[in-house]
């Protein structure tokens, strides 16, 4: 069977099993050599969930298990052997599954680092790619994703899979009809509590972990956290915190919400890292502000223990001219006038959708404008989460009065004065005295949304980008 004829045979099962479900006769169930071929990347937490995914769709089969850590990743190519009745194949070195013409979908769950190198090679190589989030590291890297989803024409989904829950796109369609009036704020919480990573020192690194292919794109320094798995994600050669981890879900919903298609014109964040002295470096407390003209975002992310704001701790609040609609972190969303009234709830059955199965759709049909979160929207907000950390790290210590009459002189549609208050008040509940502690202040950084680079600040450039290890240079978008 040619491959143009299996994608047709394919998008047929797929109505077929629709079909099924409603009690209809669909014939002979697909065979195994008639499946999109999968490869999962990093498989010890969220790439779990993938393999679960594409195990339940009857349209692929998951061949190749990908990971640098052997032990979690022989584990999950058993896993996945046990409840998909053949067992994958397992390589630390990702390349090679790219390599086997069978595999037609590389799903992407590595730490952030790895992101979009593993999705632009996968590309290169002739897969359509599902990426997790953030898309990228560093902001050029998203652009270097889109060139080549461009240039090879594939298609390229995002992992922020609110955007295929049916009742947030019905909520987005109800505030870009104007019903609520004009949406003038978006406000992202991310109140999500973190203890400590661990006292910072020099451990070794498991034996089972092929080092040198986990670091990829990053320094390949010592390990300097007790815990190899997942506690990168505070540490900047590999992650972004949380405000690109949990909080970029959030990100996406609130530039969704304002309706925005490109980065602000400025932004400033203040924040640090409070009541811990750890192996962590990004900060558990960050507030940034955003400026669109006429509209502005602005996102909280609370690591230590908080209270709920509005009575959300992670989701999103858009303000409008008649009210105010809420998004509370999850798949659904209700709508309210300015007295506090319920004006409509979204929601219902089937909150969550099927982001994958969108992804397979658009796989089997080439049509790039039916995916939900088509890598351009993903590369748009994991930018706002990098840059809002950029003003944070070029940031200097200051007192509260100093932040305070940083903030008296930004124009913002949001009351930034209130913010800093609670902020204030949330860090006191914790015993953080910040006279003493001290916040971390980043300048007010104007930026060219068309060239995506700071307007006037070269050094805050230096943090678009970083110099690769060899072997694994991520391309610049001209080069993919």
């Amino acid at each position: 069977m040619s491959k143009q004829t299996r994608r047709q045979f394919l998008e047929d099962s797929l109505l077929a099993t629709a079909a099924e479900a409603a009690g209809e006769d669909v014939g002979k169930p697909l065979g195994p050599s008639d499946k999109l071929g999968v490869a999962v990347l990093g498989v010890r937490g969220q790439g779990t969930f993938h393999c679960t995914k594409f195990i339940n769709n009857s349209a692929t089969e998951i061949l190749y298990i990908c990971d640098p850590d052997r032990k979690v990743g022989q584990e999950q190519a058993e896993t996945v052997a046990t409840n998909q009745g053949r067992r994958p194949k397992f390589v630390t070195d990702m390349r090679r599954a790219f390599d086997d013409p069978a595999v037609d979908i590389v799903s992407i769950a590595t730490p952030n680092h790895w992101h979009a190198l593993a999705g632009i090679w996968a590309m290169q190589a002739g897969k359509d790619v599902y990426v997790e989030k953030p898309v990228s590291h560093f902001v050029s890297e998203g652009r270097s994703l889109i060139a080549a989803a461009r240039r090879y024409d594939r298609i390229c989904q995002t992992g922020t899979q609110v955007r295929s829950s049916p009742g947030v796109r019905q909520a987005m369609e109800f505030l870009h009809s104007g019903a609520l009036g004009e949406t003038t704020l978006a406000r992202g919480l991310c109140y999500n509590h973190r203890k400590s990573i661990g006292p910072k020192g020099n451990y070794p690194v498991p034996a089972h972990i092929d080092y040198n292919l986990w670091c990829g794109p990053a320094p390949d320094g010592p390990l300097t956290r007790p815990r190899f798995h997942y506690d990168w994600h505070w540490q900047w050669d590999y992650g972004n915190g949380d405000l690109a981890n949990q909080g970029v879900h959030q990100m996406d919903v609130a530039r969704w919400g304002l309706g925005v298609d490109r980065l602000s014109s400025g932004v400033i964040s203040y924040g640090g890292r409070f009541e811990y002295e750890d192996a962590a470096q990004t900060p558990n407390t960050i507030v940034t502000i955003r400026d669109y003209g006429n509209k502005s975002l602005v996102f909280e992310v609370q690591e230590l223990k908080t209270i709920r704001y509005r009575g959300v701790d992670v989701g999103v609040i858009f303000k409008t001219s008649e009210g105010y609609l809420v998004n509370p972190g999850n798949y659904s969303a209700t709508a309210f006038d300015n007295d506090g009234n319920v004006i409509k709830s979204f929601g219902g059955s089937g909150l969550a959708g099927d982001h994958f199965g969108n992804f397979i759709a658009a796989v089997l049909s080439r049509r790039t404008d039916k995916l939900h979160a088509e890598i351009l929207e993903g590369h748009l907000s994991s930018a706002l989460c990098h840059t809002s950390n950029i003003s944070y790290r070029i940031g200097e210590l200051v007192s509260p009065a100093e932040v305070q009459e940083r903030l008296d002189s930004i124009s913002s549609h949001e009351n930034t004065q209130q913010t800093w208050e609670r902020t204030r008040e949330h860090l006191t509940a914790n015993d953080v005295d910040v006279a003493k502690k001290r916040v971390r202040l980043g300048p007010w950084l104007k930026f060219d949304p068309d060239r995506e680079a700071f307007a006037d600040s070269p050094r805050a450039d230096t943090y678009l980008a970083r110099n690769d290890r060899p072997g694994f240079v991520v391309p610049k978008p001209d080069k993919v």
